[in-house]
């Protein structure tokens, strides 16, 4: 289970021995990402989890969560942060230079659909996307609509939509294809390929 996962690689951070700075360092990093994965879990399950219950999905004491994380909007303000790191790989791995415009969209939004569990926490409360930071523009963000514009320009992205429309537009869908695996217990890849086919017909040059 997800949950005895977290647990187990908390407490093997927690009780490594003491060595080096740089097994120090690891070590913190691994409770610290144990935590954070607890967080997710814990906080999509229920948007008022105090820092005590992700300690508990953690398996780790209060004490050390308050050691990462003084206050909630903090451990919140991390996990903005994770996100937008996670969603700079993702663009990375897509390689958007490459190839067609329509073909790279669609490799991003297989990258971007694996961060759903995290971006569906942030989405649904926005008081959580405000600690998160998400208020600005991302790189991310940027990356995405020149991908779209390039489209554009090549004539394989519809030229008569706006770029920042068919931006809003790839991640509803993204949302939708997340909700309903999650809500209606629709296999994810079926989520999924729904997405792509919708958007490949929303993006389709005239």
């Amino acid at each position: 289970m997800e949950h005895d996962h977290i647990a187990t690689a908390a407490a093997a951070a927690a009780t490594a021995p003491a060595g080096s700075a740089t097994t120090e360092t690891a070590t913190r990093a691994r409770t610290r990402r144990a935590i954070l994965d607890a967080a997710v879990t814990v906080l999509s399950a229920n948007h008022g989890a105090s820092l005590a219950d992700v300690a508990e999905a953690a398996g780790v004491g209060r004490t050390t969560v308050h050691r990462y994380f003084a206050e909630r909007s903090d451990l919140v303000a991390a996990l903005g942060a994770d996100v937008r790191e996670r969603l700079h790989e993702a663009t990375v791995r897509a390689r958007v230079e490459e190839g067609p415009a329509p073909k790279a969209l669609e490799r991003l939004c297989l990258e971007y659909f694996e961060l759903g569990d995290r971006l569906m926490l942030l989405f649904d409360v926005p008081q959580f996307l405000s600690w998160a930071g998400f208020e600005e523009e991302t790189d991310s963000d940027r990356v995405l609509v020149r991908l779209i514009e390039r489209g554009q320009s090549e004539g394989t992205v519809d030229a008569e939509a706006d770029a920042e429309w068919l931006q809003n537009v790839l991640w509803s869908l993204l949302y939708a294809a997340w909700m309903q695996a999650r809500d209606y217990g629709t296999p994810r890849h079926t989520a999924l390929s729904s997405c792509l086919h919708t958007l490949r017909k929303a993006m389709a040059a005239s």
